[in-house]
């Protein structure tokens, strides 16, 4: 008869879980599939309080900072595919956040503007992004905390150059990673 041991998952009191044997030749790889699947986790839990769901708030601050856009463009920047996209979409618009309308020179098109009513949404959603930013880089000095920005760009930009047929740019330092003028109309 085996016995069951007193901490099945592996994990040590402080809450960090060992990188397993099968995963030797990735400690990092691990790292980031853990501390992605935590920040999306507290992500979730802060934004239900307003009544959106993980990448729903992402929509929206692209809409709030570039005003009314194609949903494919939306989809392409967010590295969404389009059957994603047209979901989040229009559960934002159930919501009453967004509004969705044929664009006047071909109606093939799909233009997604933000709502009135999701102006007082981005007070809390810039909230709930400040609350996160200080669980995520809480005890990082300021010098720390460009460091660990900068690990984390270069990390996106080698997985975005291993990875160039998945639509998703490389970011720009300048925070208009896959971004033109004639893509986003004003």
């Amino acid at each position: 008869m085996s016995e069951c041991p007193s901490n099945p998952d592996g994990s040590s009191a402080t809450g960090s879980v060992p990188v397993p044997a099968s995963a030797a030749g990735g400690p990092i790889s691990h790292a980031i599939f853990r501390l992605a699947r935590l920040h999306r986790m507290l992500a979730g839990q802060l934004l239900r309080e307003v009544g959106l769901h993980p990448t729903q708030e992402l929509v929206m601050m692209q809409l709030w900072d570039r005003g009314a856009q194609r949903q494919t463009d939306l989809a392409r920047f967010l590295g969404s595919d389009a059957a994603t996209m047209t979901r989040t979409v229009r559960r934002l618009e159930n919501a009453g956040f967004v509004r969705r309308r044929p664009c006047e020179h071909d109606k093939r098109v799909t233009i997604v503007e933000p709502t009135p009513a999701s102006l007082a949404l981005r007070t809390q959603v810039e909230s709930i992004w400040i609350q996160l930013e200080g669980w995520t880089a809480g005890g990082l000095s300021a010098q720390q905390q460009a460091d660990f920005l900068a690990l984390l760009e270069r990390t996106e930009k080698n997985l975005a150059a291993s990875a160039p047929d998945s639509g998703v740019d490389a970011p720009d330092p300048g925070g208009n990673a896959g971004t033109d003028a004639s893509v986003h109309p004003a």
